[in-house]
């Protein structure tokens, strides 16, 4: 009689030929269209399988893993995890990993190319033209702010936060940031950032980019009190999670002319986006797309497959996942 092989959940359509190498060691159950699942359907899912292969769009705690006593890892598409509750997990003895390093550079690009975007309008420009409201070249119209000689201030001093320092050269600006700890000397040179006190970020920076991660202490971390102590001019860019900032604060602030501009990828309650904001011009906002090129995206996918065959104990690395973020 053959033995039946572990089974594993892959929750969304990804790259069929990154996916297929599961097909080597398990039994794939795939998911053909994007599904918005509900509580019970996640649970449904991983009542009947091994191992899962899931993106951040699933939220699982411990109700969705009662019925499921099969359950030896869960693989996440993403470098953060909040939608994976890992002391639960942990206490199920049920691995979980993410996907960090490959969508470094990727992510710091795109944090530089949304930064530019809000301080220099480029969005609301395009919108305005595209309406006819462009009758006649105009000296003042569209008035942004500069880049180069500015000082950009990174709130998350991470790989990602490096890698926007390290962009913030060609443009000549001053870098600073505030981390839990401080960097090491070597790496503040590599970067040249210096190092300051959290007010002190928020009072000097011209432009602000979040790239912390979210957690229970750092939830609305830019709230009506940080957006005080910004300069009205400043431009303030999230590419972390959206709990970071209380959007209600942040849409008093460019409404009332507190704040600049603002360039969101990420939102509290995504994909529902904070209607006040919808109704600002002076904000770009995009569907969470940091990480969203091509080559990026498929390396994800593939330290994400990666990380569960190791996990589930099968291929070169079993039992040592690149990437385990419980034990």
């Amino acid at each position: 009689m053959v033995e039946s092989r572990p089974r594993v959940w892959v929750s969304q359509p990804l790259f069929d030929d990154v996916v297929a190498r599961l097909g080597e060691y398990f039994e794939v159950v795939s998911t053909r269209d994007v599904t918005e699942y509900s509580p019970a359907q996640i649970a449904e899912a991983l009542s009947r399988a091994d191992g899962a292969l899931v993106t951040l769009n699933e939220r699982i705690g411990s109700d969705q893993i009662a019925g499921a006593p099969r359950l030896r890892a869960i693989a996440n598409v993403g470098v953060g995890y909040n939608n994976l509750d890992i002391p639960a997990l942990a206490r199920a003895g049920i691995v979980a990993t993410n996907t960090p390093e490959v969508l470094t550079e990727t992510t710091a690009d795109f944090g530089f190319a949304l930064m530019m975007a809000a301080a220099r309008r480029i969005t609301e420009a395009e919108r305005w033209l595209r309406e006819g409201q462009w009758r006649q070249w105009s000296f003042q119209a569209m008035l942004g702010a500069d880049l180069h000689g500015s000082t950009l201030g990174i709130l998350g001093m991470g790989r990602i936060g490096q890698g926007i320092a390290r962009r913030a050269s060609g443009f000549d600006m001053k870098v600073l940031y505030h981390n839990r700890s401080r960097l090491p000397e070597a790496v503040e040179q590599e970067t040249r950032a210096s190092y300051v006190g959290f007010d002190e970020l928020l009072a000097q920076a011209d432009h602000l980019v979040l790239v912390l991660p979210y957690s229970k202490d750092n939830h609305h971390v830019i709230d009506a009190r940080a957006l005080a102590k910004m300069k009205s001019t400043a431009t303030l860019v999230n590419i972390a999670r959206g709990g970071i900032v209380d959007e209600d604060a942040l849409a008093d602030a460019l409404a009332s002319g507190r704040l600049g501009a603002a360039g969101l990828d990420v939102f509290e309650g995504e994909p529902a986006i904070n209607p006040r904001l919808l109704a600002l011009a002076n904000v770009v906002l995009t569907p969470h797309i940091a990480s969203g090129s091509l080559a990026t995206r498929r390396a994800m996918v593939a330290l994400a497959v990666d990380n569960l065959i190791a996990a589930m104990g099968q291929g070169p690395d079993a039992g040592r996942p690149p990437n385990p973020v419980s034990a």
